[in-house]
């Protein structure tokens, strides 16, 4: 278990290799302490059954006020439906954020639409279905502003624009009175990641990375008082690879066959 501790904020890595963070955020940025636990990409039916058998317990034995999940491999591992967004809300999660496969499954655009539970990332094009950020009242009683961002480095499945300039266009989009504010990077780069973090680092409450499902060991304090981790890893299955059946990986990657994971 990692811990980084400074007077103004908390950060623990629970699981190394689950890809679970919670952070007590900074009060700098926040006026009473909150915890927010997220969870990094839930990936298929292993990722599902894990987020419906464990988290409402870890939300209660821990004092979890707000929990944000990455969903959008939790169909069969990309995309995400309808019915699957309403399954993973009864498990206890209150914000869904995406990634580059946001609109793999059709069905989720007109939930994109309407809920302000699911948040897809706010750098595609204006057009795109779906909220940039949303605001939700913790059960704290503390309004947490959710938002999330494609990287563009390695990241060849959906167009984006800047980032950077994008996540600027967001912060001033939120309303004064939300001073909690978390960003979901979505990015195959490390480098990326990081550099949004220091960004964002005195704007944002925390910044967490996810995408490559693998677990960064960086969980940090940054200087402005931003909790920061490059990325969350998943909730799937261990004996994998990233989420997928290794048997199947290894022979598309051994034979250049094509191979439905």
């Amino acid at each position: 278990m990692l811990r980084i501790s400074r007077c103004i904020g908390l950060t623990e890595d629970f699981t190394p290799g689950g890809g679970w963070v919670l952070s007590e955020l900074p009060f700098i940025l926040c006026p009473m302490p909150i915890r927010i636990l997220c969870l990094g990409d839930i990936v298929g039916r292993p990722g599902r059954k894990v987020v419906e058998q464990k988290l409402k317990a870890l939300v209660r034995d821990l004092k979890v006020d707000l929990v944000i999940a990455n969903a959008e491999n939790i169909a069969a591992g990309s995309g995400i439906t309808a019915n699957l967004f309403h399954k993973v809300r009864s498990y206890g999660v209150d914000v869904v954020t995406l990634g580059d496969h946001a609109f793999r499954k059709a069905d989720i655009v007109p939930t994109l639409q309407t809920s302000e539970r699911i948040v897809r990332p706010a750098n595609l094009a204006q057009q795109a279905a779906g909220r940039t950020h949303t605001v939700i009242t913790s059960d704290a009683g503390v309004q947490v502003g959710v938002f999330c961002m494609l990287g563009r480095i390695f990241m060849n499945n959906l167009p984006s624009d800047d980032p950077f300039a994008t996540a600027d266009k967001v912060l001033r989009q939120m309303p004064p009175s939300v001073k909690v504010i978390v960003c979901d990077m979505h990015a195959e780069a490390s480098s990326e990641k990081v550099a949004m973090g220091h960004w964002l680092d005195g704007r944002c409450s925390m910044v967490f990375g996810t995408h490559t499902h693998i677990p960064t060991a960086d969980a940090k304090i940054l200087a402005g008082g931003t909790a920061f981790i490059s990325d969350l890893g998943m909730c799937g299955p261990y004996d994998s690879v990233l989420g997928r059946r290794k048997d199947k990986v290894l022979r598309f990657m051994t034979t250049s066959m094509p191979t439905q994971f």
